[in-house]
C-alpha cells in the first residue's frame, strides 16, 4: 500500500470524470462545431433528395415512357397490358440481387434501419449504403413500387452525415446527431416540411431532446429548406386553403376520424407483419422475395394503374376534390394490397408517402357523411392521423400536414386527430411499424422520454449519513483482529482523523495482504493508507456523478467528503442506487387520493 503522506495540494477524486455544475443542459460549446458541420450535412442531405427524386423520375420514364428525363410523371395514363405484370418483378429481381451481394441493409423501407444504426451500431454507416440505398429505391419505385421517397432519403441522408462524421474524432453521440441531420435535411428537401422534419427527428431518431442534437438537427432543416427554391421549387408540395365551417361540435368529429384512421393503421400493421411471416416461411431464400412482391405490384397495377409509384398526384386529387369516389376506393383497396406484399417481400422504399394515400383515401371516403362539406378537409385530417398513428408520431403528423398544405387553419383539427390515432395505435399495439421489425431481430427499444432520476437526486439524498469509520490512529494487527472478530463485516472501511477528515479506505483485500507479515503489526493505518487514490464524491453531486464514478473506477462505495474541509459526510453504495430507482418507480404504481369526499378541511 501507498504510505500516507498529508499534503496541502487539493486532490483530484474524480477519477477522470468532469464535475460540473448544477445546470438544465450538459451541452458546452462543442455543439458550435457540430453546427458547423451541421451546414455542410444539410446541404449534402438536400442535394441527395434531389438526386433521389430525379433518379426516381428517370427511371419512370425510361421504363414506362420510353423517354430519358427526370421530369416525374404519374402512372395513371399507364396502359393495362402485360409489360405491366413483367416489370416490377423484373425491378424486385434487382433489388433482390442487389440486397444480396451488394448490402442487405437496403432492404426495407429505411427508418427502421436508421434507427438500428443509432442505437446499435454506433451511428456508424457504411459507404455501400449511401450509394446503394437511393440506388434500390429508385428502382423499387421507378419500376412501379407503390413506396414514397422519405424513407430511403432518410436513410440516404443519414449515411451521409454518418460517413462525414466518421472522418473526424467524434463520439457515437455526436455522430448520432449529424446522421439525424442528414435524415432530416432530406426529408425537409423533398416535402418543405422543415419543422415536421425536426419533429420526426426527436420522437424517431434522436431518443433524446437536448440542445447538442436539437440545434444541430434544426440548422440542419434550415439549410435545406433554403437550398429547396433551386432544387424543388418554392411553395408548399400541395398548396390548398380549406374554407371549413365546423359546428361547436367539430372537434369531436376530427376525434372520431383519429379513432378511424388509428385502427386502420393498427390492421395495416397487423397484416403487414402477418404477410411478412409468410414471406418467412417460404423454402427459397429471401433474395426471390421482393420479385415475388413484384408479381403482385404488376397484377394491382392491371387493375388500377394509379395504385403504382409514389402517388403525389393522388394526393393532391384527394385535397383537392379531384377523384370520384368510386375511383378513391380503387385506389385505397388495390394500393393497399400491393403495397402490403410489396413491403413484406423485403423490397426497397418508404412508407410515409403510402400512409398519406391509406389515411388520406380512407378520410376522404369517411369524409362524405362528416360536417364541412369538403371531404378535401377530412382527407388531410386522415393522413396526418395515419402518420401519426402509425410512426407514433403525433406532433410529426400534425406539422407535416399543416407544411405540405400551407393552411395553418387546420393546426388545431390536425392536432385532435393525430393525436387521438396516436392514443388508439399505442393502446392497441405493443410496437410501431417502425420498431416492430427491429424488435423481431432481437432489440427491443422504448421510446419513452423521461426525467433520470440520477440526474434529478443529489448525493446527499441517498448517502448513509451515519458511516462506520476506522480512526487512523489503529494499528494493522488491531485492523486485522477488528475484521477476523466481526461476524457481519462490511466489505470497507473509511479511515478518518481525529477532526473526521477523510485518510483512506480499508478493505478486506487489504487485511488479506497485511496477515502474516510480522513487521506491518505495529504500523498505523495512517501509515499505510492514502486518500491520493480513494474517489469521493460531494454532498452536491448528482447521484448520476455518483454512478459514472464506480463505473470508472470500478468501487462499488464511494465516500462523500465535504469539498471545503475534507471531512467524511457519508458513504454511497450500489444498493442505494437502486433504492433510488425503486423509490421512483413506486412513484409510477402508488395510487392513492389524498384529497377524499369525507376530509375536513382545517383551519
Amino acid at each position: 500500500m501507498a504510505q500516507h503522506q498529508p499534503s496541502n495540494r487539493p486532490h483530484d477524486f474524480t477519477g477522470g470524470l468532469s464535475r460540473r455544475e448544477a445546470g438544465d443542459f450538459t451541452t458546452d460549446r462543442r455543439v458550435l462545431l457540430l453546427v458547423g458541420m451541421s451546414i455542410i450535412v444539410g446541404t449534402a442531405g438536400a442535394f441527395a433528395a434531389w438526386c433521389l427524386v430525379s433518379l426516381i423520375a428517370l427511371v419512370t420514364n425510361v421504363i414506362w415512357f420510353g423517354e430519358i428525363g427526370t421530369q416525374p410523371n404519374s402512372l395513371a395514363s399507364v396502359p393495362r397490358s402485360l409489360w405491366v405484370v413483367m416489370v416490377p418483378p423484373l425491378g424486385g429481381l434487382v433489388i433482390g440481387l442487389m440486397a444480396r451481394f451488394g448490402s442487405e441493409k437496403i432492404r426495407g423501407h429505411g427508418i427502421p434501419e436508421a434507427i438500428e444504426a443509432i442505437l446499435i451500431g454506433g451511428s456508424r454507416m457504411s459507404p455501400k449504403v449511401a450509394v446503394l440505398k437511393p440506388l434500390s429505391s429508385a428502382i423499387s419505385i421507378g419500376t412501379g413500387g407503390p413506396f414514397g421517397a422519405e424513407g430511403p432519403i432518410i436513410m440516404t441522408g443519414g449515411a451521409i452525415g454518418s460517413l462525414f462524421a466518421q472522418f473526424f474524432h467524434m463520439s457515437a453521440a455526436e455522430r448520432k446527431t449529424l446522421l439525424v441531420a442528414g435524415a432530416a435535411a432530406g426529408m425537409t428537401a423533398i416535402f418543405g416540411s422543415p419543422i415536421a422534419a425536426v419533429m420526426l427527428a426527436v420522437e424517431l431518431l434522436l431518443f433524446e431532446w437536448k440542445p447538442r442534437s436539437f440545434i444541430p438537427v434544426a440548422v440542419a432543416a434550415c439549410v435545406s429548406i433554403c437550398w429547396r427554391p433551386l432544387l424543388f421549387g418554392t411553395g408548399p408540395l400541395f398548396l390548398t386553403h380549406f374554407q371549413v365551417d365546423l359546428p361547436w361540435w367539430g372537434i369531436f368529429a376530427c376525434a372520431a376520424m383519429g379513432i378511424i384512421s388509428g385502427l386502420q393503421s393498427g390492421l395495416l400493421t397487423t397484416l403487414l407483419y402477418r404477410i411478412e411471416d409468410l414471406f418467412e416461411a417460404l423454402p427459397i431464400h429471401w433474395m426471390w422475395w421482393p420479385m415475388l412482391g413484384g408479381l403482385v405490384i404488376g397484377l394491382g397495377g392491371l387493375i388500377e394503374p394509379r395504385a403504382m409509384g409514389v402517388g403525389y398526384d393522388i394526393i393532391d386529387g384527394l385535397l383537392n376534390n379531384r377523384l370520384l369516389a368510386p375511383a378513391v376506393l380503387s385506389i385505397l383497396l388495390v394500393k393497399t394490397i400491393i403495397w402490403l406484399f410489396a413491403l413484406s417481400s423485403g423490397t426497397s422504399g418508404g412508407v410515409l408517402a403510402p400512409l398519406l394515400i391509406f389515411g388520406g383515401t380512407l378520410g376522404w371516403l369517411v369524409g362524405l357523411v362528416l360536417p364541412g362539406y369538403d371531404p378535401g378537409f377530412w382527407a388531410l385530417l386522415g393522413m396526418a392521423a395515419m402518420m401519426g398513428g402509425t410512426m407514433r408520431a403525433p406532433l410529426t403528423g400534425t406539422f407535416f400536414a399543416m407544411e405540405i398544405t400551407g393552411d395553418v387553419s387546420t393546426l388545431v383539427p390536425l392536432l385532435a386527430a393525430t393525436v387521438v390515432a396516436y392514443a388508439v395505435t399505442v393502446l392497441l399495439l405493443r410496437r410501431s411499424i417502425l420498431t416492430e421489425k427491429i424488435a423481431r431481430r432481437g432489440q427491443h427499444i422504448t421510446r419513452e422520454y423521461g426525467v433520470d432520476p440520477f440526474e434529478l437526486s443529489r448525493a446527499r439524498e441517498i448517502m448513509i449519513a451515519d458511516v462506520d469509520t476506522l480512526p487512523v490512529t489503529m494499528t494493522i494487527g488491531e485492523a486485522c483482529d477488528f475484521f477476523a472478530s466481526q461476524q457481519k463485516t462490511h466489505r470497507i472501511y473509511p479511515v478518518v482523523d481525529a477532526e473526521g477528515r477523510l485518510a483512506g479506505i480499508v478493505s478486506r483485500a487489504d487485511v488479506l495482504l497485511w496477515q502474516g507479515k510480522a513487521d506491518l503489526v505495529l504500523q498505523t493505518l495512517s501509515e499505510n493508507v492514502t486518500d491520493d487514490s480513494v474517489p469521493v464524491g460531494h454532498p452536491d453531486d448528482t447521484v448520476a456523478f455518483i454512478a459514472d464514478l464506480m463505473l470508472s473506477t470500478g468501487d462499488g462505495r464511494i465516500p462523500i467528503v465535504d469539498p471545503a474541509s475534507g471531512k467524511l459526510c457519508g458513504l454511497i453504495a450500489r444498493k442505494d442506487l437502486l433504492r433510488l430507482r425503486s423509490s421512483y418507480r413506486s412513484a409510477e404504481l402508488d395510487r392513492r387520493p389524498y384529497l377524499t369526499a369525507g376530509a375536513k378541511s382545517k383551519s
